[in-house]
């Protein structure tokens, strides 16, 4: 049978608003009480209900989390660092991959708000009217890493992905190239996937090199698509020099792809990654990547998180902007 907390106030002889306070770990319990609750409580080998304790308190002290694929290194690298930085802060996490799902990020958000989790970290943009009305009714802070929200009101922790493309393009041309092969995810995505378009769009415009239809692709972000995009590529007449893919799964699909065909990176063709993932170090040749801070952006934004939760009053909403950073490695060269 279950051992409730008044088994234990019996066998110590004391009343259960004494236990209560010895697990509460209150103050003003003498020693006495103190030594006859524990020993009760290891006799008895009794645990706490943290549901349970968690009403009472009306505190939970658990955050939810919205991943939309915990198969990229990129999500699953950033989750790590939110893991470690909650756990500082006595926060548990419940992590839901959606498998970019929309009516399963709906239902998990509720279930959420029915667990009365203190707050919730997303890191999906894909939205609809459902989940747009659940984020401007919640009852409990919400904020959105590595993507943009799509409530202005509500705080996001991210880089400038439009300057990030735009500077890596630069690199590029700056390294002497002009056929240059864009691998992007969807476009329905504004931040990883509008954002990060337009910026390499607006660096060839800039530079007044031609677009090639032929050389735009778009996929899923992940590693399969990449390579499966970097074999159309392949199979053009006049093919580029380089491929810049939106994540460094694309790119290091591209990568297999390349060598599968016999053709050698970057003697053959170049490939530029971005994420700047562990991933992109682990590969041969290592692959150059438009590197966002993951780490960083895991801290900050649970951080941000706690302080929206323990000073909402005193918190501004508004979205915090990380620096991204250029990691040159082996699989760009320059070209006359």
């Amino acid at each position: 049978m279950t051992v409730k907390i008044k088994d234990v106030a019996k066998r110590a002889g004391v009343s259960v608003t004494s236990v209560s306070r010895v697990l509460n770990g209150e103050k003003y319990v003498s020693e006495d009480v103190l030594a006859r609750v524990n020993e009760a409580i290891e006799e008895l080998k009794y645990s706490p209900s943290h549901i349970a304790r968690s009403l009472k308190k009306q505190k939970t002290n658990t955050i939810g989390v919205i991943v939309p694929d915990l198969t990229s290194n990129f999500y699953s690298t950033i989750l790590s660092s939110i893991e470690e930085n909650a756990s500082k802060y006595g926060y548990n996490l419940i992590v839901c991959n959606i498998a970019e799902n929309l009516s399963k990020e709906l239902k998990y958000l509720y279930i959420f708000q029915e667990m009365r989790v203190e707050g919730i970290i997303i890191m999906h943009e894909k939205t609809n009217d459902d989940i747009v009305s659940f984020v401007q009714n919640a009852t409990m802070p919400i904020l959105f890493s590595s993507v943009k929200s799509p409530d202005p009101t509500f705080m996001s922790v991210l880089i400038d992905d439009y300057q990030a493309a735009f500077d890596a393009t630069e690199y590029l041309i700056d390294a002497g190239h002009t056929a240059i092969s864009y691998l992007g995810g969807d476009l329905q995505d504004i931040t990883s996937g509008q954002s990060r378009y337009n910026g390499f769009r607006d660096a060839l415009i800039k530079h007044e090199i031609a677009i090639n239809p032929d050389y735009i692709k778009f996929g899923d972000y992940k590693l399969p698509s990449g390579q499966a995009l970097m074999k159309e590529l392949l199979a053009l007449p006049n093919r580029p020099t380089v491929v810049f893919a939106a994540s460094d799964d694309m790119a290091v699909g591209a990568l297999n792809c390349a060598l599968d065909q016999g053709l050698y990176v970057p003697d053959d063709i170049s490939i530029i990654g971005f994420d700047g993932s562990t991933i992109t170090n682990i590969v041969r040749p290592a692959i150059t990547s438009m590197q966002q801070p993951i780490y960083e952006m895991g801290q900050i934004s649970l951080e941000s998180l706690h302080r929206l939760i323990t000073r909402p009053k005193t918190q501004q909403k508004t979205d915090i902007v990380l620096q991204h950073e250029l990691v040159v490695r082996d699989s760009c060269k320059k070209i006359n």
